[in-house]
């Protein structure tokens, strides 16, 4: 029996359902809660009778006690021996450095462990049926039974000839197992090459190799390129496209006909603008804004129509779905659809006329929405604005467009301070940038300036986004499956671990309601603005969160506070988002309802690729850190304490994020680390070491292949 999602949003079998009952009793031993409550919580289909009737049982067997009005707690001297039935589940694999992995499963609150050697040769992102083994304490284990689809076809590592066949050893020390290449597969490989393999069969067995091809040799003196190359294929993703995809491109029409402009609301002669980087190229969104004789202002939300051009079941439509995004590393990107299509054709460049999917709205003098148009246009852009261009027409009294500038900078502000008085929560996570040199190294880092216009540009994305989905869910009584970008609520023991080391700041985080905790992240937010400390410590709030994903299941978007939000903005990096256009465009005028659980899974695998396009994305910047501070070993630079462990300190630099480890070993004296992890004392003197604390720091040593920077305490640094 396979469960790929038989939690949320379906009806459990008696047992199944007795079951999760007794664990979410268990997990909250103090809460109270009634059958109603439990359905909403576990967000199942049960009729309340039939929860009810199980409770009752549970209570009966002396697992639970019904305290009032038909409510349940658990009770502590009990041991959950309410068992599982035996079941396999579907989901992917999250590779720990040690070769063991947690899989991923939908409709499950907690992961499952699986050994290294019961992986059965699974690769990081894989996506695999995991089988229940045993729970020790809470955490249950498995075994990987069957590899359901390979993340990962493509290969980076070392060429080794033997006598009748080669070896590549692959770069990633994960990976694990070696690739056999007979001969006739080897091109033009030598011995000691770096070389781009590709699997051709996968082994039946566990103990044999995948065989593969070499498809590329690499210059492996371009240490920079051939790191960036790794890291894409690492996590299965391609700058290059496949020659039948790039042909299929290459077809497409560039004219913009007649009939075609008359089925759609024509924008050209409306004041239109884009604001994108200075180095941006493909130009996904534009504004419009209008001012008209009423006193209204009508603006515009101008997207690239890249549903006009990918069509359903083309080739191009088959490989931007399986990309699912584009991949941003630090100096290049791995696009999910063709440069000629994204950076050409669907690029909404100044000076041209451009096919758009448009979301319009027109506001009375109070801000308020009175008439909404959702559809087809056609756009000519008046400018192509850089952020910071932009922010300078705002800030002077001329300049280009600034009348229109400040007028949309002005509705931003208001629709941003609305969407925090209603719980939105005000996240600002710095970004780091590099400037590099022509070979790519990096000879800066920096942090990059918010600036007005950045959040010009993401308030009114967010509207269309909101809109769209509440346009989808209002617009039917009887569900209309569509693509939600959902964000549950935190984690409660990460916030309780969270407000705990806060609270050995000087900060008070209230745990009292979901309201509450989104009342003290935005007054953190605030603080951190003057107390360094304190915006040291706001990043981490993110480990505490939930991550957002795409569902039909639309439970919400907890971070923004929106009931209904979806993503329709940049389809030209996001399929989620060319999905969203086809179901609105079919529902404009009429009702048009897809199979909802082939829309679920094609769900999951668009979360799982953002999923590994941002571990790639963090693994080029990590690289890029540990490339700049490698040349500055022996410097002494200015650190914050940012954790702790068993053999050492983790410090991250202040100007420029980079993280490393002090070891305890090269300190004056033993430490032990506080059980809560918030402090180490040193066994001699005493002395105390805090979370938060600014330490000078030297760089000792780096790895660059495993990313890893030694520090150690500066000469003459006192911890008091």
């Amino acid at each position: 029996m396979v469960k790929t999602n038989k939690v949320k949003g379906n009806k459990l079998p008696a047992k199944k359902l007795e079951f999760i009952l007794a664990k979410a009793l268990e997990r909250q031993p103090k809460k109270r809660l009634n059958a109603k409550q439990l359905i909403k919580k576990l967000k199942i289909k049960n009729t309340r009778d039939s929860v009810e009737a199980v409770l009752e049982r549970l209570a009966e067997k002396g697992k639970i006690q019904n305290v009032k009005d038909d409510k349940y707690r658990w009770l502590r001297h009990q041991s959950n021996d309410v068992q599982e039935p035996t079941e396999a589940y579907d989901g992917y694999v999250d590779l720990t450095r040690s070769g063991a992995g947690y899989i991923i499963c939908e409709g499950l609150d907690q992961d499952i462990y699986v050994s290294a050697k019961r992986l059965k040769l699974a690769m990081n992102g894989d996506k695999v049926r995991v089988q229940l083994t045993s729970r020790r304490g809470r955490k249950p284990e498995g075994k990987v039974v069957k590899i359901l689809e390979r993340s990962q076809e493509k290969f980076i590592g070392d060429f080794q000839q033997n006598k009748n066949f080669a070896f590549v050893i692959p770069d990633d020390r994960m990976t694990p197992f070696d690739i056999i290449v007979y001969p006739k597969e080897q091109g033009n490989a030598k011995d000691t090459d770096k070389v781009m393999v590709e699997i051709a069969q996968w082994p039946e067995r566990v103990n044999q190799s995948p065989i593969g091809r070499v498809t590329k040799v690499l210059d492996k003196t371009d240490r920079h390129g051939v790191m960036m190359q790794s890291i894409l294929v690492n996590h299965g993703f391609d700058i290059s496209f496949q020659k039948v995809v790039e042909q299929e491109a290459a077809k497409l029409s560039r004219i913009i006909s007649q009939e075609e402009v008359d089925r759609r609301r024509d924008f050209r002669e409306t004041v239109t603008l884009t604001i994108d980087p200075a180095t941006a190229k493909d130009f996904d969104d534009a504004l419009s804004i209008d001012f008209l004789d009423d006193g209204h202002v009508q603006v515009g939300v101008h997207i690239a129509d890249v549903t006009h051009y990918v069509k359903p079941g083309t080739q191009l439509d088959k490989e931007a779905y399986k990309r699912a995004t584009s991949v941003y590393l630090v100096d290049r990107v791995a696009p999910m659809l063709p440069e000629i299509l994204s950076n050409e054709l669907c690029s909404l460049r100044p000076n041209e006329d451009s096919l758009t999917f448009s979301a319009v709205f027109d506001f009375d003098q109070n801000f308020n929405i009175i008439k909404r148009w959702f559809g087809k246009g056609i756009i000519h852009s008046d400018r192509r604005f850089s952020y910071e261009e932009a922010q300078a027409s705002i800030d002077g009294s001329s300049g280009d467009l600034a009348k229109e500038l400040q007028a949309l900078n002005k509705l931003s502000k208001i629709l941003r301070d609305r969407r925090l008085n209603e719980g939105s929560i005000a996240f600002e996570s710095p970004e780091v940038q590099f400037e590099l040199n022509e070979l790519n190294h990096p000879i800066s880092i920096f942090t990059k300036e918010r600036m007005d216009t950045h959040k010009l540009v993401e308030d009114l994305m967010l509207l269309a986004n909101r809109e769209v989905a509440m346009f989808i869910k209002k617009k039917e009584e009887l569900e209309i499956p569509f693509v939600y970008r959902i964000h549950d609520q935190p984690d409660e023991q990460k916030l309780e671990e969270y407000a705990l080391f806060l609270k050995e700041l000087g900060f008070q985080f209230d745990l009292q309601s979901p309201r509450k905790i989104k009342e003290s992240f935005n007054r953190l937010s605030e603080e951190a603005r003057k107390d360094e400390v304190l915006a040291f410590a706001e990043p981490f709030a993110v480990r505490t969160m939930s991550k957002a994903i795409y569902s039909t299941e639309n439970i919400g978007h907890f971070g923004l506070g929106f009931d209904h939000y979806s993503h329709f903005t940049s389809p030209i990096r996001r399929y989620a988002d060319v999905l969203v256009h086809r179901i609105l465009e079919k529902n404009l005028n009429a009702i048009a309802r897809l199979d909802k659980s082939d829309l679920e899974r094609m769900c999951r695998h668009i979360s799982n690729q953002e999923r590994k396009a941002q571990e790639a994305e963090r693994e080029s910047i990590k690289f890029k850190q540990v490339e700049y501070i490698a040349e500055r070993i022996g410097q002494v630079f200015i650190g914050i304490v940012s954790g702790m462990i068993e053999r050492g300190l983790f410090i991250s630099l202040k100007e420029t994020q980079i993280d490393g480890l002090i070891g305890f070993d090269t300190m004056s004296e033993p430490f032990d680390v506080a059980e809560n992890r918030m402090k180490a004392i040193g066994q001699h003197s005493a002395q105390v070491i805090k979370i938060g604390q600014e330490i000078k720091v030297k760089i000792v040593d780096v790895n660059i292949d495993d990313l890893e920077v030694d520090m150690e305490i500066a000469d003459g640094e006192g911890l008091d």
